[in-house]
């Protein structure tokens, strides 16, 4: 079980380190499947709308792969695991930036020495932007009027969104392995430094609470931006967690947002800290938040070089959950170091869900190395759903699997291949949110 304390490292230790809903329609009739052993395992409800027999298809795997169908599991022998990312996969919407927007309507941002200092990767125009937008009227360490001054909230944003400022330069430069982290993605618990985790944890709470209550299609104006003004629980995936629960699996979150953040919102669906993985900041003497993370796979304390996102998930997943230490936690794991169900909605998920041994389930968001994967469906176990609430329509056009869906290390974009090295051939957005 992970402790909390075992972030408070202070920043010394750390450099020592470092050198109303649109709803679904009904299911697709189809057969009932075969008897098979597990089927007095615990059901998901049939209540909850799935695409076609992807219920089906995720109970075959509870009662095939639950200690409720194998009496030795969990006596012993470790326990099937699902792992699911979070914001889009689990809730309708991203509940970190849900927590980003209620801060800066909330002026919870600090003003850093140096908006440089943010993040290893700001360059010179993304300094100069935020300077500009945000002054240097407030003292550094004091909250920036970010609910009043809108152009600082907005660089803020697009920065936060897109990776540039509002005047569309670059706001991060330099290399890094784009299969393992994203700097606006690092740069949001980096946002948060000088806070302490309690306190971002009730800038969290608060949000959620009013995401939760705001009707859905909820948008909000910041500055000059428009972001989404409500979350949801999914239902369908509410259950999924309780029945896989119930059948004995161990279920974590794997996220590529901020860790306080996260588990603020997963203890209502009964998962708990130990079971919530995501980007953990190092805290420095006096429990705030700094600008440095802690790492995986045989990186140590860093900027936001290794954080949960492509291939940093499988990393975390096997450091974290199967104890795998050093460079291997990099590597595809055998079988029996391998989750059973992976769960997840984008490209950042695509590693961790397809190491998956029982199913990979996808909600349809139109991310193009994702669907690839999904829509070519290798070894038969690819689950594709729709959006739960507000469905995407389908994809015009196909995606270029073939030509330039892969999210190459150096940034680049490549064909998608399979395990064999042949190219995955474009594909058809088939399983989408218009009528099926």
């Amino acid at each position: 079980m992970r402790n909390r304390n075992v972030l408070a490292l202070t920043l010394a230790s750390a450099a020592a380190l470092v050198a109303g809903p649109v709803t679904l329609p009904a299911a697709a009739a189809t057969a009932a499947p075969a008897p098979h052993p597990g089927a007095h395992c615990p059901q998901l409800s049939k209540k909850l709308s799935w695409y076609g027999d992807n219920r089906a298809r995720l109970q075959r795997v509870i009662d095939e792969r639950g200690t409720c169908s194998n009496p030795h599991l969990g006596h012993g022998t470790k326990r099937p695991v699902a792992a699911f990312d979070w914001d889009n996969t689990i809730t309708k919407n991203d509940v970190t930036d849900a927590t980003i927007s209620w801060a800066l309507r909330h002026d919870k941002i600090l003003r850093p020495k140096s908006w440089k200092s943010s993040s290893k990767w700001m360059t010179a125009a993304g300094h100069r932007a935020l300077t500009k937008a945000c002054g240097t009227k407030v003292a550094v360490g004091k909250p920036l009027p970010t609910s009043t001054n809108g152009a600082c909230a907005d660089e803020i944003l697009q920065i936060r969104e897109d990776g540039t400022t509002m005047s569309g330069a670059a706001a991060f430069e330099g290399t890094w392995n784009h299969r393992r982290t994203v700097p606006q993605y690092a740069w949001v618990p980096q946002l948060f430094a000088g806070r302490t985790v309690k306190q971002l944890e009730s800038y969290a709470k608060k949000a959620r609470t009013e995401a939760l209550a705001a009707p859905i299609g909820t948008t909000r104006t910041i500055g000059s931006h428009t972001v989404p003004g409500y979350v949801r629980y999914y239902d369908q995936q509410r259950d999924l967690i309780r029945t896989l629960k119930k059948a004995g699996f161990d279920v974590y979150i794997v996220s590529a947002g901020s860790e306080p953040v996260a588990e603020v919102w997963s203890r209502s669906v009964g998962i708990d800290r130990a079971h919530t993985v995501a980007i953990r900041s190092v805290l420095d003497g006096k429990g705030r938040i700094t600008t440095w993370n802690q790492g995986c796979g045989g990186v140590g304390v860093n900027k936001g070089d290794v954080i949960p996102y492509i291939d940093g998930k499988r990393c975390f997943v096997n450091q974290e959950i199967y104890r795998v230490k050093g460079k291997k936690a990099w590597d595809k794991q055998r079988w029996s170091k391998r989750i059973a169900i992976g769960g997840g909605d984008a490209d950042t998920d695509v590693t961790f869900v397809g190491d998956a041994t029982g199913a990979h389930l996808v909600l349809n968001r139109n991310k193009g190395e994702f669907m690839c994967r999904a829509y070519d469906n290798a070894d038969g176990r690819w689950v594709v759903n729709p959006m739960f609430i507000e469905p995407l329509p389908q994809k015009s056009g196909t995606y270029p699997c073939s030509t330039s869906a892969y999210n190459a290390p150096d940034g680049g974009r490549t064909p998608v291949l399979r395990g064999d090295g042949s190219v995955v051939p474009d594909q058809v957005d088939s399983v989408h949110g218009e009528v099926y």
